[in-house]
């Protein structure tokens, strides 16, 4: 008698009443149990149609393999290979187990970092909150100016809306224009009396400048410094950065004197307006805002401008150190009146909805560049606010532009690099390409004597500036050492002593001569 699922002689027999097989009691009782069918006919079997076999006990006769000692050798041959392989799978479920608690371990560490960097943001939020219930008291006073603005009708003037839905301006009145047209003149007569200072950095000097400093400003959670203005008469460094706040850093005690905290999103522009307490910073969040300096140090927003509809890109002030004009990606530029922060006029080109990108007044007053995100580049007459040229022949938006303080020369960067405009012939004299196609040239800038020209991409490159004619010779390459390969904004100090430089990391370096004494070494632990 076999089994007819183990070909096996059983050792408690059953028969199956519908089949006549014969079957091992427990194997089949097992089966039953698992699929309730037979596993031979695949019909419906249940325990009752089992009916067991009576047999006398018999002694199972040895396996055949074990009546040789070859046939030993093969069963524990056989024995030894289930043993490697039982071996073999409790190493690997060894090895997913270690996997699994490595994972584990990780996601325990990168848990205890989110609370941390939660813990950190929520003390930010607190301070913050605290200094936003400081400052009701001067908002609630600015409201109250605003309300007298509203009853002299300047305000109120600007809050009508004409009959294509937007809002009616006051405009740039005759006075403004006589005021701007006489710092016109005034400037254009010192220009050229001016002579290049004794003290300025010579070529030698900017061909030993290597970093000197390097000073964390910004956060660490959204690092990089888009935009860097310098007060030399005050030796202050204002820095915009992409954790929305902006920072004034006094550059010869190394101290970070306040935090203008406010915008909701990037800070892509910011300004100081010379001789004076006041900074305007521009941001993504389609706003400006006009910072008062304080008599403790601190600087507390005097105003909030929402005139724009996309992201403020730009701000540049003007000679008068009265007015300034802002430039947005919604295709418009607005002319401000910074004592009372009421947009006097805002133009647009009704022809186009490229976006603006840039924006610098000429040293003189009376002209705006502006460029696009249609790679073009616009001059505008600010009297009568009109575009009065056109530059084109650069590839992307126009990201960065600079006026030579001898009143010639424009700069203008784009993905293509750098190209000089002559502004007497309206031409294009000279174009650098410093880097591969992908690269874009983020920042161009003119010293203040016109002596050089810094331009800023994946690294920092300082050129001689010369005339139309002549080559504008590579003074020295100053590489990243942000790691980050994008070099977003430089700036020349005062006669061209030293350079700041802002990087996509927090860090803002400075460049000048080893040992020089108005700039001690610091490193970013300091």
């Amino acid at each position: 008698m076999i089994c007819a699922i183990s070909g096996e002689v059983p050792e408690e027999p059953v028969v199956s009443k519908k089949s006549g097989l014969l079957f091992e009691r427990r194997l089949i009782e097992h089966h039953i149990a698992s699929h309730g069918k037979c596993p031979v006919t695949k019909e419906d079997l249940t325990i009752d149609d089992l009916v067991p076999v009576k047999t006398n006990k018999v002694v199972k006769p040895r396996p055949l393999q074990a009546a040789s000692i070859p046939g030993l050798l093969g069963m524990f041959q056989n024995e030894w290979d289930a043993l490697m392989l039982s071996n073999f799978a409790l190493e690997q479920q060894l090895h997913t187990a270690r996997q699994e608690l490595s994972h584990a371990l990780y996601q325990h560490d990168a848990a205890c970092r989110v609370i941390a960097r939660l813990k950190k943001e929520r003390d930010e939020a607190r301070v913050l909150l605290a200094q936003a219930e400081r400052q009701i008291p001067l908002l609630t006073a600015s409201a109250a100016n605003a309300t007298t603005i509203v009853s002299n009708g300047k305000r109120a003037a600007e809050d009508e809306l004409g009959p294509d839905g937007k809002r009616i301006r006051p405009g740039i009145n005759p006075a403004i224009i006589a005021e701007l047209t006489e710092c016109n003149a005034l400037l254009s007569g010192q220009r050229k009396k001016r002579q290049i200072p004794a003290t300025l950095a010579s070529v030698d000097a900017l061909e030993r400048f290597t970093q000197i400093s390097s000073h964390p400003l910004h956060k660490t959670n959204k690092p990089g410094i888009l935009s860097i203005d310098i007060d030399a008469s005050k030796d202050m460094i204002a820095t915009g950065g992409f954790d929305t706040n902006g920072v004034l850093f006094n550059r010869t005690s190394g101290q970070i004197l306040s935090t203008l905290a406010g915008h909701s999103k990037k800070v892509t522009s910011v300004k100081f307006v010379p001789g004076s307490e006041v900074i305007v910073t521009g941001s993504s969040d389609k706003t400006v805002r006009v910072w008062q300096g304080t008599e403790d140090g601190s600087y507390d927003c005097r105003h909030i401008l929402r005139d724009h509809t996309a992201e403020v890109q730009a701000v540049t002030v003007h000679a008068t150190q009265k007015y300034f004009v802002t430039a947005s990606m919604d295709s418009t530029w607005c002319f401000y009146d910074l004592s009372t922060g009421s947009c006097l006029t805002q133009v647009g080109d009704a022809s186009t909805e490229e976006g603006f990108t840039s924006a610098s007044f000429h040293p003189d007053g009376l002209i705006l560049g502006t460029g696009t995100t249609g790679a073009i580049v616009k001059i505008w007459d600010v009297k009568s606010q009109s575009n009065v040229a056109k530059f084109d022949g650069h590839v992307g938006s126009v990201t960065a532009m600079s006026f030579s303080e001898n009143g010639y020369f424009l700069a203008t960067a784009a993905m293509d690099g750098v190209k000089l405009w002559d502004l007497r012939k309206l031409r294009n004299f000279r174009s650098f390409a410093p880097y591969d196609p992908n690269t874009p040239t983020n920042s161009v800038e003119f010293d203040f004597s016109g002596s050089y020209l810094a331009i800023a991409g994946s690294d920092t490159r300082v050129y001689q500036v010369a005339n139309v004619k002549l080559e504008w010779n590579l003074i020295k390459t100053f590489p990243d050492l942000s790691g980050t390969g994008k070099v977003t904004c430089v700036k020349f100090g005062a006669d061209a002593k030293y350079m700041a430089v802002g990087s996509m990391d927090r860090n803002l370096r400075m460049f000048g001569l080893p040992g020089d004494d108005s700039e001690e070494p610091r490193s970013p632990d300091n």
